[in-house]
């Protein structure tokens, strides 16, 4: 085990932060129109008693862009938890299907599912995890029938209200980082760092989602309003729900 630098972990987040706005904005300038509109509810609208193109675009845009940027940002997380791991105990990134991340401490081997946040799966999702975590076990017990394997599912942010959840145990935020880190302050101190150039990517980012907005907003008001203005409601419902 070695002691973690923060001057690392700094280093690390500014020079790989851009990766995670350049996707943001891919993931915008990538989007249309027809796909946000198949993927939600026209009743909701109508319930929310909205009245103008704009009103549902940006709603469209902002409910895809919230989700996306979860996992966006999940999958980035997960990148700097193994690359702090394997400043500390030489952790890597596993071969093995559904396992994120093995490393060695103290004699036991152990294998990580990274998640975001606590709340990331339902029952059918945590379930396989739970079978990707019994053949990873089995699969680095071959030729050594001996070694103690402790299955984790990580969680980057959030509190586990059990831990030991009888075939893995659940560590999340404090716990998570700490536990791949040897440093209890470690959540705190890697907040910092994501904060640098934020505006400046966030800038570019506002520009693309203007452009957006507005284009979409266009396309919407000529398919789906009547030339008085008005929403075409059942055209709209038709679009979405048709056979």
């Amino acid at each position: 085990m070695k002691k973690l630098s923060l001057k690392n972990v700094t280093q690390y987040v500014e020079q790989n932060i851009g990766t995670f706005h350049e996707k943001r904005i891919q993931s915008l300038n990538t989007l249309k129109l027809s796909q946000v509109l198949s993927r939600k509810n026209p009743y909701l609208f109508k319930a929310k008693y909205l009245l103008t193109a704009q009103e549902i675009i940006e709603g469209l845009v902002s409910a895809h862009i919230s989700s996306n940027e979860e996992t966006i940002f999940g999958n980035w997380l997960e990148g700097l938890a193994i690359f702090i791991n394997s400043e500390v105990f030489s952790g890597k990134k596993s071969g093995i299907t559904g396992i994120d991340l093995e490393f060695e401490n103290k004699n036991i081997r152990y294998i990580v599912a990274i998640k975001s946040g606590p709340n990331w799966g339902n029952s059918s999702q945590i379930a396989k995890m739970v079978s990707d975590f019994k053949t990873a076990k089995k699969i680095l017990r071959t030729g050594n029938s001996q070694l103690n394997v402790v299955a984790i599912n990580g969680c980057c942010y959030g509190k586990a209200k059990k831990t030991d959840k009888g075939d893995y145990f659940k560590f999340c935020g404090q716990e998570f980082w700490e536990f791949i880190s040897g440093e209890k302050k470690l959540f705190l101190e890697i907040i910092e760092p994501f904060g640098n150039y934020a505006k400046e990517k966030n800038d570019d980012f506002l520009q693309s989602y203007s452009k957006m907005i507005n284009k979409f907003t266009r396309e919407f008001a000529n398919d789906f309003c009547k030339t008085n203005g008005e929403i075409d409601w059942e055209k709209l419902v038709r679009f979405n729900s048709e056979k």
